[in-house]
């Protein structure tokens, strides 16, 4: 079983889908990290790096993704780089390279062989990203859609970032454009698939939110 999580930053599917995957003992895939790893490696390829070189950086770029007790652990190139990929630049670099046909078509192609081992593995994905539902598994037997609204969201992302490090406002700022661009890149564009469940988060406590989605894929198993 694929169960495709989809939506905007900090609606919580990151903390969801790992959560989701171990209540079912399924593998847990983040593709926000895959594409943040690809940012970082633009970041630190320079300053004046030339976007039209992405193409061949990504072929230049290992990334694999590893199982861990808080959700999966992302190397770059051989390197840990976990801790590194929920940075605001990071994140904006991210948006950077997330447009790049090369670079998607790379990550698709990846994602869709991890997703076909850990089924053949564990039984099951729980796969999250933007496009999830829509292009990476447009037949995923469960397909959710989170959301929530700016002000929530900000304020996740800003836990996340750690005390001080980002105000409200930034993040708040940097969502909005994070948004738009996601919705109106032309490859993959963030939007609800036609089949997906909706589910906003706004309101919920992290286990209503997980437990929800647990009981859907659990109906569907039996």
């Amino acid at each position: 079983m694929i169960i495709a999580i989809d939506g905007p930053a900090g609606s919580g599917k990151s903390s969801t889908a790992h959560a989701v995957s171990r209540e079912l003992d399924f593998l847990y895939l983040d593709t926000g990290a895959m594409y943040r790893a690809v940012g970082l490696a633009y970041r630190r390829s320079g300053p004046d790096t030339n976007p039209d070189s992405i193409p061949d950086l990504i072929e230049n770029t290992s990334i694999s993704l590893a199982p861990s007790g808080d959700g999966c652990r992302v190397s770059l190139n051989g390197e840990d780089v976990t801790e590194l990929l929920r940075t605001p630049e990071v994140s904006e670099a991210a948006s950077v390279v997330a447009v790049v046909p090369a670079v998607r078509e790379a990550m698709v192609r990846k994602q869709r062989e991890l997703a076909a081992s850990s089924v053949e593995q564990f039984g099951g994905a729980v796969v999250e990203g933007r496009d999830i539902g829509t292009v990476v598994f447009p037949n995923a037997e469960l397909k959710i859609f989170l959301e929530a609204d700016l002000e929530e969201r900000a304020r996740r992302r800003v836990l996340d970032f750690g005390d001080g490090f980002v105000t409200t406002r930034e993040v708040r700022e940097q969502i909005k454009r994070r948004d738009k661009a996601d919705e109106t890149r032309d490859i993959g564009p963030l939007k609800v698939a036609n089949d997906a469940i909706r589910i906003d988060t706004t309101n919920l406590t992290f286990e209503q939110q997980v437990g929800q989605i647990v009981g859907l894929a659990r109906r569907l198993i039996h």
